[in-house]
Order: C-alpha cells, then structure tokens, then sequence
C-alpha cells in the first residue's frame, strides 16, 4: 500500500480548499488534497448550452478582502478577475408587483417609495440610537430597532434572501452579518461607524479590497480550473476519492485511508489535517472518536435552492440595466430573486440583443413548498413571476431555460451558531492539526471561503515553523 507524508492534508477542492493549498504553495509547504467529486471547485460549476456561459451555483462574489485579488494573481494567466459592469450598482427591489431602485444615497433614499416616511425619519436618528445589548440578537430585530419596520421589510429581507435564502429574524446578526453588527458594538451606530471606517487610512493591499462584484472571464469554473491545474504543479489533488479510514496516532499525525475510483487504498498522513465539507458530512472524514461531540456542527440547518438559468436570443421586455432584483417576503411570490449576469458580464449570451437570467427559488422561505414539485412545475411558477416583473411578452418564449437544485445549499447562521463554534474549537484544541473549515463558519460568501483558506494556511505556516 502506497504511503504519502504531505505537511498538510485537506479534504475538498472547493474554493476553501483550493485557497488553502494555494497559500500554502505559496510557502512551499506540501499538501495532499483529496475531492470526493471527479472535479474542481465544489458547488462551483459554470455551463455552456445554446451560446449561454451561466453558473450552476454561486454566481459572483464581492472583492471584500485582498486575499481575492491576490487569488486570481496566483491562477493567472490562466483565469482573469472580471469586475461587474456599471449595471452591477443598480439594484432592483420589488414591491406591489413594481420595481424600484434601491437607494445609495440620501436623495435617493428620500425620494424612495420602497420605505415609509416615519422610517426615512428614523433613518436620520439612527446616531442617537442606544446601543443593542442582545449578544444573539436577529438580523431583523437588530435592523427593525435602528432603521425601522418597512426598510426590514423592502431591504434587509430582500438582502438577506438573496445572500442567505433566509428569513432576517432567523439569522444571528453577530454571526451571519458580523460587520454590521460590530459597527454598532464598537461605534454605537451604523451611521458612525461607516463613516468612522471610511476615515481609516488604507494600505496599498487593503486598497485592492475594492468591494466589487467579481466573477471570472468565461465564468467562474475557469477559476478554479486554473487554480487546480497549478497546484497540481506544487501538490497532489486527488479525485473520485472514498475515505475509508481516519486515524489520529500516538504520534500525533492523522493517517488517512482513501482510494481513487477503481484504485487501490492508499494511505496519507500528516501533523495537520482540515476538512472543509458540510457539517453533516464530518462523520465521513473524521475517527469515531469524535462522533459524540459533533452534534452541535451536524445540525447546522442548510437552505434548498433551486436555480433557473433563462436565455432569451431576442430579448423584449424591460431594458434596464441592473444586477438584479430581490423580491422581499411581503409580495407573496415564487422568486427570491433574479440575477442579471449578462448586463454584469461579458461573454455570456450569444447576441447583442440577448439577455441571460438567473432565478433563485426556495431557500427557507419556500423550500418545503416546492419540494414535491416537478422540473417542469418548478421552471412554470419561475418564469411566471420573471415574465410579470420584467413584462416580457408572452409571445417571447425562452431560448435556454436550465434548472440546478441544490437541496443543502447555503448554511445558515442561526441562534445555535455559538454553540456550534464552541465545538468547533473544542475539537479543534483537543486534538492537534485538525481544523474543521469551510461554510460552516467564519462566512458562506466566495471572499469569505478564500480568506478563511488563506488565513488557516498561514496559521499552520505559522505552527511549522516554530
């Protein structure tokens, strides 16, 4: 049986893995990835069908951290950072069957019918605001008490259900939107506190954290292609992998047992190990010794989506110029939202006239409504909402329409994430090297995972070299 001895194991090639690995190429530190798929990437995976690129998956991510930039740096020449056109500013809020810009400035913001007056009022004395005491306060309760009902309703819903299929007063505001929940803790106000951060004085490197919308030239596989295709340079990716055994020695290395597709068993070990698969998946790549504290991690609750890629060759309907629009709750209808790539990114549709959607369907709000529901169901009650907000005629009938369900898609921060990131370290200090990564902590976002990959790379540099 063959033996390999990496510095490093990790378990998955998704984006997390593949920054790991890439900071730790970066350090020349050696490492064995092992991905149960036969590809690159995870839930990232962009298609082509009638002279349409789409993601089936995540589909732009925000340069909210260098460590993206600096990313796409390394995968060049063969992936390019694409920054979203200007269109990428508007965003689109619907209410009472129209859509609104959402606002980004104080006239803006006045003029807006998405919000009421006594609220817009609110909005202005928001400085004056006591601050918050409620360590596991929600999302929506800690928005609702500084900002105001109708904005919970026609903004921070919207945004939460397109980043998190979520329910605003389901999410823990420490936990699922730490930033904005410390602006309050540190600056008693989100007023001040933004305008406090815009002072700090910048780095060069911070400065490349321009908070754009990404994605890659020809989509976002080409990313992590390209990442996988020069890490195998400096380490061993391993696909179609079963884990047959996990073992933590008297040594204090963990000794993995794998095989590829038809291959024989192999064995890895090494003083570090990090897994980045989902919570209820650790009993498949960790020892049995630890089964009985993972309970708090398994029961991380995952939102269902079902993703809708429509094309149209000849697009009629409304022109506008946008990244999307967000359906809040209140309107009652199928959509949590649709994206428009095709006004962000080049490349992507196969005319000038032609116009490229992506639909999201589900999450909690609706996902036990639609399970029972067929393909053909599924993409009726989508195109119907698409069709009445964007007033496509009915004559104009789709030329791609491709439907992605992913049943545990995007994690959610909850009232149980303290307990569940106490067993994280909890396990973590108890046995050395291991380090339980990816969606269940520290962030769902791309630059989230990229960052969280770069920052345990350089923690275990930091361990190897003492």
């Amino acid at each position: 049986m063959d033996r390999a001895t990496p510095q490093v194991i990790i378990v998955g090639a998704g984006i997390t893995g593949l920054s790991l690995a890439w900071r730790l190429a970066e350090h020349n530190v050696s490492f064995t990835i092992l991905e149960q798929s036969n590809r690159p990437g995870g839930q990232i995976h962009t298609l082509h069908e009638n002279g349409y690129t789409f993601e089936s998956g995540p589909n732009t991510g925000s340069i909210s951290n260098p460590e993206v930039a600096e990313l796409f740096d390394f995968a060049s020449p063969y992936a390019s950072l694409e920054e979203a056109a200007s269109a990428a500013h508007c965003r689109l809020i619907c209410k009472k069957g129209k859509l609104h810009v959402l606002p980004n400035g104080l006239l803006s913001g006045l003029s807006t019918p998405l919000f009421s007056f006594s609220d817009k009022l609110r909005v202005a004395c928001e400085p004056f605001r006591a601050k918050g005491n409620n360590p596991l306060e929600s999302v929506g309760a800690l928005a609702q008490r500084r900002l105001g009902k109708s904005i919970v309703d026609y903004a921070v819903d919207p945004f939460v259900g397109g980043i998190y299929a979520s329910d605003p007063y389901f999410l823990t505001a420490q936990y699922a939107l730490p930033k904005l929940y410390n602006l309050e803790q540190e600056y008693g106000s989100f007023i001040r506190g933004a305008l406090a951060k815009a002072k700090i004085k910048k780095s060069e490197r911070e400065r490349r954290a321009t908070k754009a919308v990404f994605s890659s030239k020809g989509g976002l596989h080409n990313l992590v292609e390209a990442l996988a295709h020069k890490l195998s340079q400096q380490g061993s990716l391993c696909y179609s992998t079963t884990i047959e055994s996990v073992r933590y020695t008297a040594e204090g290395n963990w000794q993995i047992s794998y095989h590829e597709a038809d291959k024989e068993s192999q064995i890895v070990e090494a003083p570090f190990y990090v897994t980045t698969v989902r919570g209820d998946l650790l009993r498949d790549v960790l020892p049995p010794v630890l089964y009985d504290h993972l309970a708090p991690i398994e029961q991380l609750l995952y939102a269902p989506i079902w993703e809708i890629a429509v094309g149209f060759d000849h697009y009629k309907g409304d022109g506008r110029r946008a990244f999307g629009a967000l359906i809040p709750t209140k309107e009652k209808r199928d959509l949590l939202g649709v994206l428009f790539p095709s006004d962000c990114f080049s490349d992507r549709v196969p005319y000038k006239d032609s116009r490229l959607f992506t639909l999201f369907m589900g999450g909690l709000r609706d996902g036990n409504r639609f399970i029972s529901l067929s393909e053909e169901e599924l993409q009726q009650k989508g195109l119907k909402d698409l069709y009445a907000l964007l007033r496509i005629p009915h004559s104009l009938e789709p030329s791609m329409v491709h439907l992605s369900y992913f049943p545990k898609a995007i994690p959610q921060y909850g009232i149980d994430s303290e307990e569940r990131l106490k067993a994280i370290m909890r396990l973590e200090s108890d046995y050395p090297g291991l380090y339980l990564a990816g969606g269940i902590r520290d962030g769902i976002g791309m630059a989230h995972r990229i960052k969280q990959g770069s920052d345990l790379a350089l923690e275990i540099i930091q361990k190897l070299q003492r």
